[in-house]
């Protein structure tokens, strides 16, 4: 339990505030292990539009820091995101901010990857972490709150396909507690790696459709998994995550809960790397820490690990956050 009583449930809804940063984002096609075969048209300048009006466009800010202001643990994150070199539309979206609600001060932090354009990862930019601060057992159960609205989010994205579109997108989430506590969730193939005395512990679970408890789950639900020469396996041959948010035509076979884990904040926890598979495609998990453990300043540290990635050739969309505790 964190404390205190949370504010009414209300439903997902498109008309909440934007988050304070995202990756620059135009819509575009999929790329990379967690894409369709096939590509998408670019979205429409009237969609473009409204999709402006309605508070779910981006700015151009690709990099970028902060630091917790009320917690007696302090808390700096550092981002960047770089385009991919597959030839197509940024989809990658990021949050970083700190909220005060219920007298704590939280950290919220997210990747989210898009692939058959980007209005899914859009909206769960704008909407995912009102919908979990929303929900009723956040401060005594977070991480039943957690599965919650992750599961109400789905189901918004599924029930206004039409105008979301019929794309999807992988998350990966951290809340940060007082400096203290740390809420990480994921669905798909974004990752979430912790720095516990110099050693990289991988904190989520990368849902890749051949593993043996996805592919029963995707089978017994009627679909299957192909596993073609030369790709990487896909549900149905088309999508390479078994979990994701939205993909309306393959919503029968795919899963939106998420894995959770909960970690305490202590002195061996140093830092935190969040990053779509952009950049876990070409580089281990040590070897993610190994480059952030002497860079103190997050942003700089973030910029290091796009770079690497780059020079190791990564063609996806590359997203980073580096969370740094009591620098």
């Amino acid at each position: 339990m964190i404390g205190g009583q949370a504010a009414d449930s209300q439903p997902p809804s498109a008309s909440a505030s934007c988050s304070s940063s995202s990756s620059s984002s135009p819509s575009g096609p999929a790329a990379g292990g967690g894409a369709r075969l096939h590509r998408s048209k670019k979205r429409p300048d009237i969609l473009n539009m409204l999709m402006t009006a309605a508070c779910l466009g981006s700015s151009s800010s690709d990099t970028g820091k902060g630091q917790s202001k009320l917690s007696s643990n302090k808390v700096t994150h550092g981002f960047h995101l770089v385009e991919g070199r597959s030839g197509h539309d940024m989809e990658d979206y990021h949050v970083a901010e700190y909220r005060y609600e219920n007298d704590h001060e939280l950290g919220l932090f997210a990747i989210y990857d898009g692939h058959l354009g980007d209005s899914v990862a859009n909206y769960l930019k704008a909407n995912l972490f009102n919908n979990i601060l929303k929900e009723p057992l956040f401060w005594s159960d977070p991480e039943e709150a957690i599965k919650n609205a992750y599961s109400s989010t789905n189901k918004y994205i599924l029930e206004n396909s039409k105008q979301l579109g019929p794309g999807g997108s992988t998350a990966v989430t951290a809340i940060v507690v007082d400096g203290k506590d740390m809420w990480i969730a994921n669905i798909g193939d974004s990752r979430a790696v912790v720095c516990e005395r110099g050693t990289a512990n991988q904190l989520t679970v990368d849902h890749e459709p051949h593993t043996t408890n996805e592919r029963k789950r995707i089978e017994k639900q009627g679909g299957f998994v192909s596993t073609f020469p030369g790709d990487v396996p896909r549900v149905n041959g088309q999508l390479a995550v078994a979990r994701a948010f939205g993909d309306q035509s393959l919503k029968a076979h795919l899963s939106s809960e998420p894995d959770i884990k909960h970690i305490q904040i202590n002195s061996n926890v140093e830092f935190v790397i969040l990053a779509s598979d952009g950049l876990w495609k070409v580089m281990k998990n040590q070897e993610a820490v190994n480059l952030v453990k002497s860079t103190k300043d997050p942003q700089t540290a973030a910029k290091r690990l796009t770079s690497e990635a780059l020079d190791r050739m990564s063609k996806d969309d590359i997203s980073c956050i580096v969370i740094r505790f009591r620098c």
